[in-house]
């Protein structure tokens, strides 16, 4: 399989790369083709311009491009912090410009008629500071919610996985040791050869 994988984190020696590397280990290991894109390594510009929002407007190349790997994907991986219960600009600004009308999903009599991204898998991994019994209390899920119904579930993905792993800032290095592990065995059942 192709695989799509993205990370919107600006610091190289974070949580968040060691779970991309690894996702990417466990995915060439399977033998499968990976497209990866390191949005603040690659200095990608999330601003949305007005002359790109028609469905046929020109795209940069850059876009163009991320518009076609992702267009050509077979499966998904997104890994981010959470930043006030949303990803960084960086990343949402990378949704706004690819994931878009014509690429990732088609506009009809009452909204949303088809999802170009069926029978594809998706799995977004997440990393946070506060403890995960206090976030859902004060907010439920929003990334959850975002991801699997807002982003991957209008482009018509049904085979979603989230897992956010907390509280990054007080974990030990074990428990990372941990968590990468698990990260290992979700990328290893979600992307299992076909």
């Amino acid at each position: 399989m192709k695989i799509f994988v993205i990370i919107g984190h600006q610091h190289v020696g974070s949580f968040c790369h060691a779970i991309a590397a690894t996702a990417m280990e466990e995915l060439k290991a399977a033998g499968h083709e990976v497209i990866y894109h390191d949005l603040y390594e690659e200095d990608f510009d999330p601003i949305l311009p007005q002359a790109e929002v028609p469905k046929d407007a020109p795209l940069d190349p850059v876009v163009k491009r991320h518009c076609d790997e992702v267009t050509e994907a077979e499966g998904f991986i997104v890994v981010h912090p959470n930043w006030w219960g949303q990803p960084p600009a960086m990343l949402k600004g990378w949704i706004d410009r690819v994931l878009r009308q014509g690429v990732a999903y088609e506009f009809g009599e009452g909204g949303v008629v088809n999802g170009f991204f069926k029978g594809k898998p998706a799995v977004v991994f997440t990393t946070s500071n506060t403890p995960r019994e206090a976030e859902l209390e004060l907010f439920g899920d929003p990334l959850e919610n975002l991801w699997k119904n807002c982003i991957f579930g209008l482009c018509g993905v049904e085979d979603f996985r989230h897992r956010n792993f907390e509280s990054i800032i007080l974990s030990t290095p074990q428990q990372r040791r941990e968590w990468l592990a698990e990260v290992r065995q979700i990328v290893k059942q979600c992307f299992a050869p076909r």
